[in-house]
């Protein structure tokens, strides 16, 4: 029996989706360049505003002798204006850059099931890899304390060189930055407007302040007669395991095996939610905290200080 003709409807669908597909590559490649700054192959970055580059920090293994390469050939220097390894970006600025900047998708593009295409150029041309946006949830912490506006993570290979590199819908707009460097095994997109956020921020100081009390800290279960005997607010506080010398906490009088059960009024049973209190607006002040010492219950007032800017990531990626 025969099968479908090469004319067929079908075949039709699936030629115009693949120019389609090529055609967003090649409108896209001209912003997306290549970022020399690590001894392996280079990494991507985008070209996000006129002479601005943004690109993913685990890839930018030197703060000097930076150089990008644009999609005619043309290589420039770069400097790097600042990183935020909590969220896993960092800002160049290049001289000169006649390469056209991105365009943005709207946000209403990112849903689950939609295609994507992440591209990369880790070499002179442009590569592209296809597939879906797998999932999509509201915004998240990364293991560094650092807050993404959305979780959008993707079915989407993101090879050698891709890290820092635009995910663009079929009309060549795009919708987040690329990294594997947030999360272990899962290929993650950075929302444009975390981008943004971010990128306005180390545009304007160099830098994102963090607060910190400068403690290390796990959840513990306390012991029913204790809660109910010292009225706490759950059964769950944080044990201090480690204190850094001369930091906030320290300077507060805060010992290890400190239990802590609350900021103020709020209770906190989990490091991720007294990052969020830390932000930085809230670097100089005064916090109450409420601790189990020894079995009895204690209070100190720390005042946060600014998180020192942490050494690159030696975790390589993509």
């Amino acid at each position: 029996m025969a099968g479908p003709s090469i004319d067929s409807p079908s075949a039709g669908v699936l030629e115009s989706l693949s120019n389609d597909l090529a055609g967003a590559v090649e409108r896209a490649g001209h912003f997306v360049v290549a970022i020399h700054a690590r001894r392996r192959i280079p990494a991507s970055g985008i070209h996000w505003r006129p002479g601005i580059i943004v690109a993913a920090h685990h890839t930018i293994q030197r703060d000097e002798d930076i150089t990008v390469t644009i999609a005619d050939g043309t290589s420039l220097a770069a400097t790097l204006v600042g990183r935020d390894p909590t969220t896993d970006l960092a800002v160049l600025r290049v001289d000169g850059i006649t390469a056209p900047v991105a365009r943005l998708a709207d946000a209403s593009g990112v849903r689950v099931g939609a295609l994507g295409l992440a591209l990369g150029r880790p070499g002179p041309a442009i590569t592209a890899s296809l597939g879906v946006i797998s999932a999509v949830g509201g915004e998240w912490r990364t293991w560094h304390g650092g807050m993404i506006d959305r979780f959008v993570r993707l079915d989407i290979s993101i090879y050698d060189g891709f890290s820092g590199g635009p995910l663009v819908d079929a009309a060549g707009r795009v919708l987040g930055l690329d990294t594997s460097g947030l999360s272990r095994g899962a290929a993650l997109a950075i929302p444009a407007s975390t981008v943004n956020r971010v990128a306005d921020q180390l545009l304007t100081t160099g830098r994102i302040a963090r607060g910190y009390l400068g403690l290390g800290m796990q959840p513990v279960r306390l012991p029913g007669g204790l809660v109910e005997r010292l009225r706490l607010p759950n059964d769950i506080g944080l044990m201090v395991v480690s204190a850094e010398a001369g930091g906030p906490a320290d300077r507060a009088g805060v010992l290890i095996g400190d239990i802590l059960v609350a900021v103020g009024d709020t209770p906190v049973a989990d490091p991720a939610e007294l990052l969020a209190m830390l932000g930085p607006d809230q670097i100089g002040k005064a916090i109450s905290v409420r601790l189990v010492r020894g079995g009895e219950p204690t209070s100190v007032s720390i005042t946060i200080g600014e998180r020192p800017q942490q050494q690159r990531s030696s975790r390589r990626g993509r």
